[in-house]
């Protein structure tokens, strides 16, 4: 297994906003991590990049623990993106690679970044301050900045998030392409259903910090009795009861 996570929790004063979460990732796979604002996902995310420490659980990544292995040796294969975490707005796209590449001790950096410039169509504005993009622009950058040191494992936070259907599908071809290409293991959080249907091997369903179901997205869609993943998601949110 890439990654596993054993009982994880995090209280915020008193108030869980993760609790008693198992679940696995095998290589190579893309699991889609899905729930309602503030289910616990972004949390879940910031623990297993060791951002937010874990009130109680272990995050074992490649049977190495992250609480008791050396972090830094462990994030250097990792990495991630998200609409929500915008790099700093006065550097140029080329410069924010240049530093985010030191920073992962990438080789042959330049190579790097001209590779990722033609892959993610960032030629126009590589030179272009970041905060002067649009958010499409933003997103392909943050993906390139995700890829820089060409992790194993991929943590994507919503990189999908507010782009126009045509980038949106861009942006999921490229993971999809990459990810054929490359032996790496996908954790994706996202509000699109059809998105995670067609990027992911199974699903993971949270709801108020736990996780109330899991399996592939169509096992899921079957189990609830509906007949795609976005009503499905829908029932579980609705649903009064604490398990779907």
């Amino acid at each position: 297994m890439s990654i596993e996570i054993k009982n994880l929790s995090k209280k915020f004063n008193e108030v869980y906003a993760v609790k008693n979460i198992d679940f696995t990732i095998g290589a190579n796979k893309t699991i889609g991590l899905l729930g309602p604002n503030g289910c616990g996902k972004t949390t879940s995310i910031g623990m297993m990049l060791g951002l937010i420490k874990p009130t109680t659980g272990d995050i074992i990544i490649q049977n190495k623990n992250i609480n008791t292995f050396e972090r830094n040796k462990l994030l250097s294969i990792m990495n991630f993106a998200s609409p929500y975490v915008e790099l700093p707005k006065k550097l140029s796209v080329k410069q924010n690679l240049q530093i985010y590449g030191r920073l992962y001790g990438v080789k042959d950096l330049s190579i790097r970044i001209d590779e990722l410039a033609e892959d993610l169509n960032l030629k126009d504005f590589i030179n272009k301050k970041t905060g002067e993009l649009s958010s499409g622009q933003k997103n392909r950058v943050s993906l390139a900045k995700s890829l820089i040191n060409k992790p194993e494992i991929l943590l994507l936070d919503e990189p999908t998030a507010s782009l126009d259907p045509d980038i949106g599908d861009y942006v999921r071809s490229y993971v999809q392409s990459y990810k054929s290409k490359n032996k790496v293991t996908i954790l994706l959080a996202s509000h699109n259903m059809a998105e995670v249907e067609r990027l992911c091997d199974s699903v993971i369903m949270m709801k108020k910090g736990k996780i109330i179901d899991q399996g592939t997205s169509k096992e899921i869609i079957n189990r609830h009795g509906r007949t795609n993943l976005e009503e499905t998601f829908l029932k579980i949110v609705r649903s009064k009861d604490e398990v779907a």
